[in-house]
């Protein structure tokens, strides 16, 4: 058929006619996409379970944490604000490995080295290194983010004070809260990104309970689910170790 055949064949046609084609062609394609859905669905949950998540899906987390981790780099730093833009009232993004029972008194950092020896130090310790502070605008996966004055110990500081060069050659830091409630893994270099922070103070006092007193994680390369609230172990690994959420189906690196 030519296209003037067409096109007069077109014009032939009642408004009702027409209106009867693009349905039908319409409810074809509706019918078309829910099967393909269904069986979509049908194939993904067949698949082998990968860390809380069906396999397909973990693939896709580990090609998004290849293209970041290609594309990042310790030059490139998060937004900062001046004080005044940071709130008063900071959101808690969460209480787990808050336990009620924690005995502050006689709290230290459990930092597990490489060698199989182990480091205890104390929150006065760590105050006496040179204080970094960070406002930035801190990002739940819950959808809301808000600008936030944190300061503490610069990670890679930490990392230098404590002779933990060997460790910070392997691949990744796993922190862990003291009642085991709560734990993430983290690869090294976003951990020793220049404003990865070991943080005690949130706008200029030390931090609250439900902050993660006496020590958290503030990684602003990070979503807050990496952003541990009060540290009890921290070790070095190289391979990913325990992460909470990557266990419920989230994304491992979470990286913004």
């Amino acid at each position: 058929m030519s296209k003037n055949m067409r096109k007069a064949k077109m014009k032939n046609r009642t408004v009702e006619q027409e209106i009867r084609r693009r349905t039908i062609i319409s409810f074809s394609l509706f019918f078309a996409l829910l099967l393909l859905g269904y069986f979509s669905w049908r194939w993904l949950n067949a698949q082998p379970d990968d860390n809380g998540v069906p396999k397909p899906f973990r693939t896709g987390y580990e090609m998004n944490e290849s293209v970041f981790r290609n594309v990042f780099s310790g030059n490139h730093l998060a937004k900062t604000y001046s004080k005044d833009k940071a709130v008063k009232r900071v959101r808690v993004n969460g209480n787990l490995g808050l336990s009620d029972s924690f005995d502050y008194k006689h709290w230290k950092l459990k930092v597990v080295r490489k060698t199989g020896d182990t480091l205890y130090i104390s929150l006065n310790e760590l105050r006496t290194m040179p204080k970094t502070e960070v406002i930035f605008d801190f990002k739940c996966i819950e959808g809301w983010s808000q600008v936030t004055h944190w300061a503490g110990v610069r990670f890679s500081d930490f990392v230098k004070k404590y002779n933990l060069d060997p460790e910070a050659t392997m691949k990744y830091v796993g922190l862990v809260t003291p009642d085991k409630g709560y734990y993430v893994g983290i690869d090294m270099p976003s951990m020793m990104h220049p404003q990865t922070i070991l943080c005690y103070e949130m706008n200029g006092q030390l931090l609250p309970l439900n902050q993660g007193f006496p020590l958290r994680l503030i990684i602003p390369v990070k979503y807050g689910i990496k952003h541990l609230k009060r540290i009890g172990t921290l070790y070095f690994s190289n391979t990913p170790p325990p992460d909470y959420w990557a266990e419920q189906g989230y994304d491992y690196y979470s990286g913004l």
